[in-house]
């Protein structure tokens, strides 16, 4: 059996004792979840620290967090500032490092209802632009809370595109300083978190401009209110945006700034430098500036998205083992809902998306890690790439969860409207993420031109010297085509080199036929950059046929990993399988296209799939249970360890203030309407 004590919720008071109808899914494990759990969490010595971090959040009364759903904008705010402050106290005591795991793990145990996420990005963006000189100023001040910071980059009129932003920064020779200015209404910075009330620095992404020329986007550290008492700084116009969506525990800003002066040195210049005469000395790229944004999005993918996508796995795929509804033979009591093969094809892809998801995100992390070091020390050759794995997991992976986290609020019918599901919060927060960082469109576009180039180098230079010097995940363009799926039945495309072949191919084929479009267009005098806009849905297409692939590609090879782990390896086969084959149906189009597959072979494909649903089925709760979220971390009525979900529902219902307060429309209104009939009676 597996332990629960971990994710029981210290908050509630009435028995522990487990529901028998999620308690009967763990009576017999397939594979060792313990196993699985060490694994997603890449070791053993990770989840022992994450569970010693989680315990002792949890088992401290001052980051509960059962009331946030009955919370104002205020109070969420003021809350997620105290817990932080906490969290500041608790980590000096401890001996927590500033930005260790311990900060993921913290986070991952509040659900993210924490202040002051933007510092740390701030600090990510100092470390990837600054000199060492300037790393070693600021750092200590953030480390110690002497200042708090921000990033300042969306503003009212433009946010993807960078080089249309309009906030410049004019270096002024005579007294060595930059002149930081909104030039506009437009120009004004627009949702930064920690912004509105919070933040003493700011890390504005602004025009650079000196020697009388425009240099692009550059970083400069901004102060905006004073040390002393917290006011707005002298040219300096800054507020809260208002209610959103989710996030009202962060305080999203707007900044305008006239003509505020800083010195010299607060141009983040790794890459860059500005001589005292006003001369530009580029050291990089002009996409080096860039990398701050790759940094944050690369560790986004891991810490906030995905798991919001497991959360709402984990939620649902709980709920529908509690929920019985209708009866799958007459004379059967009501059946779980997760028995009918309706709810399973909801659910199961949603599940295998989320691991499939996991270790692509995994894998990029690991060539993230490699490439970001090689780009700190000025060579920029694996920018590129990384830019486009970047730019394109994240639109794939943030639109996917959005999708998935929808699809999983609705298997709950009713329940999963409620917030105290915990399933709108999920939704919500996820939706954000299809946003910042980078519009998806946008991106995608972006790895589309990554594709784009190295396709043309393909037909420009089809040796095979010049094919091993290309980048590794785009090798596939270079492979001989494959023009008819060799599959002869169902079973065939349970294989995965058949279904990564079949992604490949797709790939390849929607990739070099949006190349020929290019072609056939500037070839008849179409400009090129209306061109490129004409061939844009096709681009898409093509990325994100591409971002499929790379994501197959990345399962199968854990796969290969744990040959040596068969029941685990199983297990998550059948997740790879089910991931790989419900990309196949949903884009059967893109397959049929050219004959690549047969209407024959769809129907196999669909067989495949519908059979794989049945054998999830009976390791969808420990695969959930793999994700190891404490009651605490999901907050949800639904999602809870031992299965009480209506009794938490009722019990929670009773805590809203509307329950204990008096209803002020009665008064007012009510009780008038009501005496007004009883007069004329």
């Amino acid at each position: 059996m597996v332990n629960s004590v971990h994710r029981v919720s210290l908050g509630d008071t009435w028995s522990r004792q487990m529901n028998p109808d999620v308690e009967s899914e763990r009576y017999h494990q397939s594979f060792n979840v313990e196993r699985l759990t060490n694994i997603l969490d890449r070791g053993a010595h990770n989840t022992a620290l994450r569970r010693k971090i989680e315990n002792i959040i949890q088992s401290n009364p001052d980051f509960n967090l059962q009331d946030i759903y009955f919370m104002s904008q205020n109070e969420r705010y003021e809350s997620a500032i105290r817990r932080k402050v906490h969290i500041q106290k608790l980590a000096q005591q401890l001996g927590w490092q500033f930005d260790g795991p311990e900060v993921v793990y913290i986070y991952r145990a509040l659900g993210g209802d924490v202040g002051l996420n933007l510092h740390m990005v701030f600090l990510k963006a100092l470390r990837s632009l600054g000199t060492e000189e300037q790393i070693a100023k600021w750092e200590p001040l953030c480390r110690d809370f002497q200042i708090i910071t921000t990033y300042a980059q969306t503003e009212l009129g433009h946010g993807t595109y960078l080089q249309g932003l309009e906030t410049e920064a004019s270096f002024d020779t005579a007294t060595q300083e930059f002149v930081i200015h909104s030039p506009t209404l437009t120009a004004t910075k627009w949702w930064p978190g920690d912004l509105g009330r919070t933040a003493t620095h700011a890390l504005v992404l602004a025009q650079l401009i000196c020697s009388g020329a425009r240099q692009g986007m550059h970083a400069f550290i901004v102060p905006i209110r004073s040390l002393q008492d917290h006011t707005p700084l002298p040219g300096i116009t800054v507020g809260d945006i208002g209610p959103k969506m989710d996030f009202e525990h962060s305080d999203n800003g707007f900044l305008r700034l006239d003509h505020v002066r800083i010195p010299k040195e607060n141009m983040l210049n790794r890459f860059a430098q500005i001589l005292p005469d006003g001369t530009y000395v580029k050291r990089g790229t002009v996409q080096s500036n860039y990398l701050s944004m790759v940094v944050v999005r690369v560790g986004l993918l891991l810490d906030e998205v995905i798991p919001l996508l497991q959360k709402a796995c984990v939620i649902a795929m709980r709920y529908s083992v509690i929920r019985r509804q209708s009866r799958l033979q007459p004379s059967d009591p009501e059946a779980k809902i997760l028995d009918y093969q309706t709810q399973q094809q909801k659910l199961f892809p949603q599940l295998a998306m989320a691991y499939a998801f996991h270790f692509r995100a995994v894998s990029l992390l690991e060539f993230f890690e490699n490439a970001y070091n090689t780009i700190l020390k000025g060579d920029f050759s694996l920018l590129p790439e990384l830019h486009a794995l970047s730019a394109g997991l994240k639109a794939m992976v943030s639109e996917s969860c959005t999708q998935g986290a929808e699809v999983c609020r609705r298997a709950c019918g009713g329940h999963g409207f409620s917030k105290l599901s915990g399933l709108p919060s999920v939704l919500t927060r996820v939706t954000a993420s299809c946003t910042y960082e980078g519009e998806n469109t946008v991106l995608y576009l972006q790895t589309a031109r990554f594709l784009v180039s190295n396709c043309l180098q393909a037909q420009m230079s089809p040796s095979s010297t010049a094919q091993r010097s290309l980048p590794q995940s785009v090798m596939y363009l270079y492979a001989p085509v494959l023009a008819r799926c060799p599959a002869q039945k169902a079973a065939d495309f349970l294989h995965p080199e058949l279904y990564t072949d079949a992604w490949a191919h797709a790939a390849a084929r929607l990739t070099k036929d949006s190349v020929h479009h290019l072609q056939t267009l500037t070839q008849s005098g179409v400009d090129k950059h209306e061109a490129w806009n004409q061939t844009s849905v096709l681009l898409v297409q093509a990325a994100k046929a591409h971002c499929y692939y790379v994501t197959v590609k990345s399962f199968t090879q854990v796969l290969e990993e744990l040959k040596n782990e068969p029941a685990i390896q199983q297990v998550l086969k059948r997740l790879c399988d089910l991931y790989a084959l419900h990309g196949i149906l949903t884009n059967m189009g893109d397959f049929l296209h050219d004959s690549f597959l047969s209407g024959a072979q769809a129907d196999m494909v669909r067989t495949a799939y519908l059979d794989l649903l049945s054998l999830i089925r009976k390791d969808a709760i420990l695969l959930t249970d793999a994700f190891d979220f404490t009651d605490m971390c999901l907050n949800s009525a639904l999602g809870c360890y031992d299965g009480n979900v209506y009794q938490r529902l009722f019990d929670w219902a009773q805590r809203s203030p509307t329950n204990t307060q008096r209803n002020p429309a009665y008064e007012k209104y009510l009780r008038p309407l009501l005496q007004s009939w009883k007069a004329k009676l």
